[in-house]
């Protein structure tokens, strides 16, 4: 095999580009880098990139996540989180190790741990939790615990 198709760790493995929208469950070894429009859960072994142009309402579970766009949901990284300066995150975060860097609009709960295993700890929570039964789904995305009357602007407004 020529050595420039031999994968590595820094190669793009997928991308949902600028004018794609994807729904469901995505499950990759590798980068994935979100520039388009995404919805559901994402199980990465490996990093997540959010770009400044993505957006995505869904549950992130993977070793590194980086977020220059709008996260609606919840991440768990093994390893750390980072917001970029472009970056919004509403939901909770749970990483061993969190950047936030400045001009970050971060609304939600932050709990920063040294125990392993956050990955699989949350993954078999989200499972326990039932879903509507005619909604024929594996896995639902999981409703906050406590509703907020505050007013939060969409961040998939124009």
């Amino acid at each position: 095999m020529a050595e420039y198709l031999k994968p590595d760790n820094e190669s793009v493995y997928s991308i949902i580009g600028e004018q794609t929208k994807f729904r469901g469950e995505f499950e990759v070894k590798g980068l994935l880098r979100i520039d388009g429009d995404f919805t559901g859960t994402i199980r990465a072994e490996g990093r997540v990139l959010i770009s400044k142009n993505g957006r995505a309402m869904c549950t992130i579970y993977g070793d590194t996540v980086i977020v220059g766009g709008i996260v609606k949901g919840n991440i768990y990284a093994e390893e750390k989180v980072e917001i970029l300066g472009t970056g919004m995150v509403i939901g909770t975060i749970e990483t061993p190790r969190l950047v936030v860097n400045e001009g970050v609009v971060l609304h939600g709960t932050c709990r920063v741990t040294n125990q392993p295993g956050i990955l699989a700890a949350n993954e078999n929570e989200e499972k326990r939790i039932p879903g509507p039964a005619s909604s024929g789904q594996k896995n639902p995305v999981r409703e906050p615990v406590e509703k907020s009357t505050a007013k939060i602007a969409s961040p998939y407004a124009v």
